[in-house]
């Protein structure tokens, strides 16, 4: 996809991120906080939240994976992001994935942004299913998926290593809600 659609939220803008965002993904991305329950250490340097950028318009560019910026729609500043991947388009499912500045949690950007997300891809990409995994220590992402319909489906132990510490990993599925 060449450009993302632009998503709107009362408070928010989901959109296609950009060079000038580089230093609010690294604000984001480098907080131990954010990172601490996702599959990757904290961002070191901003050449991470280069990368990053760069691995997302690949993604976008190769229609692998739609990655937004979660911008707050008073100042445009990204304050996170929220992800569609590992889509099977055969199957009309893919994983969502999402992460909010720390100093933000807790006031419902998270669930506002996340929201939106699954609208869009039930919506417009015509997805049957979305599927997420959470450390089942990370009571707060365990909340907003299960407030936005994510049921607990599973468990897998020991599923993501990060900065030498095993993770494990809570299911979530939610089915289009026009058909279950």
């Amino acid at each position: 996809m060449e450009q993302l659609p632009t998503l709107e939220t009362p408070r928010l803008v989901l959109r296609q991120l950009e060079l000038r965002d580089v230093p609010a993904l690294f604000g984001v991305f480098s907080n131990r906080r954010v990172t601490r329950y996702t599959s990757h250490p904290p961002f070191a340097a901003m050449q991470d939240a280069e990368e990053l950028l760069t691995r997302i318009d690949c993604g976008r560019l190769g229609d692998v994976f739609y990655e937004w910026g979660i911008a707050d729609q008073k100042t445009d500043v990204v304050v996170g992001t929220v992800t569609l991947f590992h889509w099977e388009r055969a199957h009309h499912r893919a994983d969502l994935g999402y992460a909010v500045a720390a100093d933000l949690w807790n006031r419902g950007f998270g669930t506002e942004a996340v929201g939106r997300a699954i609208e869009y891809a039930f919506q417009e990409l015509d997805l049957h299913r979305l599927e997420a995994d959470v450390d089942p220590r990370n009571a707060g992402s365990l909340r907003l998926l299960e407030k936005l319909g994510f049921v607990r489906e599973g468990f897998r132990p020991h599923t993501y290593l990060v900065d030498g510490e095993w993770q494990d990993s809570v299911l979530l599925g939610l089915v289009r809600p026009d058909v279950r």
